[in-house]
């Protein structure tokens, strides 16, 4: 990557997670809990959300690295189960809902902005003007690939992954226990999935990244 497309990556990265973060409380405020509001964290601010491990210092080892790939988190957004609504549902999947928000919002920037660079050539012959937004191509290619890789890293369901929590959900009572150990060690599990086991993951990105740009 060249110096600038370091930078925009960078940019594009830490909008994406904030945008997935807020995407958490806001979720949950539609269940009913409003921790995430109080605590002034359903803003774009991005001093709001600025976690020293997940948005400074894993994407700066990585890029340091010349990891091909950039990944990171922002610090979550607080929410209450306790306070979402009574409704049967709710109670069952209220947590994996909010878990799976914040992945959603990914897949829905990269399917917006994948979609348009598949379909461009067809919407520039009736549109022409858009061809003015050529030369922003590899910026929007950028965005497309940032948001795959933080939908894919996401729903990977190890703690404290996104993935886990729909995971949880589907864990019979008997299964809490070890639902509070792998959340005691979530930091190192982390930390291992990272550094060993996300390289069997990413080419997943690639395939996500087919399927939607067709190339």
């Amino acid at each position: 990557m060249q110096p600038l497309d370091i930078v925009f990556y960078i940019l594009v990265l830490l909008l994406s997670v904030i945008i997935h973060e807020v995407a958490h409380g806001l979720a949950a405020r539609y269940l009913g809990d409003r921790t995430a509001e109080h605590e002034g964290r359903l803003t774009l601010n991005p001093i709001s959300h600025i976690d020293p491990v997940g948005t400074i210092i894993l994407p700066l080892l990585l890029i340091l690295s010349h990891s091909p790939f950039l990944v990171g988190w922002a610090k979550p957004v607080p929410y209450n189960p306790y306070n979402f609504r009574p409704e049967k549902w709710i109670v069952r999947w209220g947590e994996a809902f909010v878990a799976f928000a914040g992945p959603f919002s990914n897949i829905v920037i990269f399917l917006i902005f994948g979609l348009f660079i598949r379909f461009f050539e067809p919407l520039l012959s009736v549109m022409p003007f858009l061809s003015a937004i050529i030369p922003a191509f590899p910026l929007i290619n950028i965005i497309v690939i940032v948001n795959i890789v933080l939908a894919v890293f996401n729903m990977v369901p190890l703690p404290p992954l996104d993935g886990s929590k729909i995971l949880f959900a589907l864990f019979p009572q008997s299964l809490q226990p070890l639902r509070e150990i792998l959340e005691r060690y979530q930091l190192f599990i982390a930390l291992f999935f990272i550094l060993f086991l996300w390289k069997f993951v990413s080419p997943l990105i690639e395939v996500v990244y087919r399927l939607v740009v067709g190339m």
